[in-house]
């Protein structure tokens, strides 16, 4: 068993985006991040003062909070993304979810330009992604975008792969699937109603486990030798962060395998700041 260290995959790919940064900086552009955050969800607050201070640290981008309060209503929120939208120093807009339930996801999510959604959640950007030809896209759904650089950057041969995603969510498993197809794997993907769940995964050369439910992949979903990329984040009983996938009792199985933490949650982060310089470079035109 080898693992995918995404922290150390993610240290590299930070400076490989410090070189793009520079050469903006040199143009005299500085990628700007408008962060919108709606109440005060303990969570969110770390996985935005964790983007923010990752911008501090390229020393060449910027990062603006924007936080209103949870008593905000859904029209009010729409005319605050559409002045972020009209602003000329903002080149990408990223909505931090949760946001309270009187407010459509959906709706404000859509408000989003498309050329300025880092996220890729818009229906435009989705519809881009499974229209798209290999060399023709530069927008990428962030958490799934993180999951196909890891398998690339370990060295996992995606052509022609049998690749089972379990999970079928608008964030990860949907938008996963059209971009390993865009590598030309083979993908299935499985979810609650899928019948022989455990013989299907045990015939994938990649699995990737994204249904958010603690240690429920065992060794019996594992074929010998196979990949394994854990998208979930839970607490196990003990309170302990843990991953969808039974780690100490499939290792000794698989070939490769990320852990949880340090595996997929370090490179979607970096895939947010890939999304945003590809962004700035098409708003001023820099091929």
């Amino acid at each position: 068993m080898t693992l995918i260290d995404g922290r150390k995959i993610a240290e590299t790919l930070k400076n490989e985006i410090k070189i793009q940064v520079k050469e903006l900086n040199e143009k005299g552009i500085v990628p700007t991040l408008a962060i919108v955050q709606v109440g005060d969800n303990p969570s969110s607050n770390v996985y935005i003062k964790n983007k923010l201070k990752l911008l501090e640290d390229l020393k060449g981008c910027k990062g603006i909070l924007n936080k209103y309060p949870d008593s905000i209503s859904e029209n009010e929120l729409i005319e605050k993304i559409n002045l972020l939208n009209s602003d000329k120093e903002i080149n990408g807009i990223l909505v931090q979810l949760p946001l309270p339930k009187h407010i459509n996801e959906e709706h404000i999510l859509n408000e989003i330009s498309s050329i300025k959604d880092v996220d890729c959640f818009t229906l435009e950007n989705v519809g881009k992604l499974w229209t798209a030809k290999k060399h023709n896209i530069n927008l990428k759904n962030c958490t799934p975008a993180a999951v196909v650089e890891l398998l690339k950057r370990s060295n996992v041969n995606l052509d022609g792969a049998n690749i089972v995603i379990v999970g079928r969510s608008n964030i990860v498993g949907k938008p996963l699937a059209g971009l390993l197809l865009l590598e030309n794997a083979t993908v299935t993907i499985c979810h609650s109603h899928t019948k022989n769940l455990e013989q299907i995964c045990s015939r994938a050369d990649v699995l990737i486990a994204a249904i958010g439910s603690p240690k429920f992949f065992n060794r019996n979903f594992i074929k010998n030798g196979a990949v394994v990329i854990d998208v979930g984040i839970n607490r196990s009983p003990d309170n302990k962060i843990c991953g969808d996938v039974d780690f100490e009792d499939v290792k000794d199985k698989v070939n490769l395998i990320t852990p949880v933490p340090g595996g997929v949650g370090p490179m979607t982060v970096m895939m947010v700041l890939i999304n945003l310089i590809n962004l700035t470079k098409e708003q001023k035109d820099i091929k």
